[in-house]
């Protein structure tokens, strides 16, 4: 997917790229710091159809659902030939028994076998998190193991 990068003198920037209806979708940064999410009209790249105003923590949480279950899917690919192994998404949620606290904090590995691979924190992919990885409200977690792991590793994230 190419995405084009446009300076937009005195605004900011707007990263776009093109749907396979001839729309374009993008965001575009300004300067003072606003994010918006743009769709340009399909008949002229330029004008913009609709945009949505985002915070940061808006665009981070969209970012979230838009990367963790791409990276999830890359994975369930890789391991498709592996029996017994599953990847899966696990939420932090707020005020959730490991929000705030350490991925060593779980042990999320000795308890139940599933390794956390990655942890998508606003729109940014964190490999490998070391045990010292603090978690915060919005992580999504890509864990690999077996399905009972997993079951049970969302558990132990929403219980404790």
């Amino acid at each position: 997917m190419n995405v084009e990068v446009t300076p937009l003198p005195g605004i900011g920037v707007r990263k776009d790229f093109a749907l396979r209806n001839g729309r374009r979708l993008g965001v575009v940064t300004h300067r003072d710091g606003q994010i918006e999410l743009i769709v340009s009209k399909a008949d002229d790249p330029d004008a913009c159809l609709a945009s949505v105003p985002l915070t940061t923590d808006e665009a981070g949480a969209l970012a979230n659902l838009l990367g963790a279950p791409q990276l999830v899917a890359q994975l369930t690919e890789e391991h498709r030939e592996v029996p017994g192994i599953n990847t899966r998404q696990l939420p932090i949620k707020a005020n959730a028994p490991f929000d705030g606290r350490t991925l060593g904090d779980t042990a999320m590995r000795t308890r139940t076998g599933v390794s956390v691979v990655a942890v998508m924190r606003a729109g940014q992919v964190h490999p490998s998190p070391a045990p010292d990885f603090t978690f915060t409200a919005g992580d999504v977690l890509v864990a690999v193991g077996t399905a009972d792991g997993l079951e049970n590793a969302l558990r132990i994230l929403k219980n404790g």
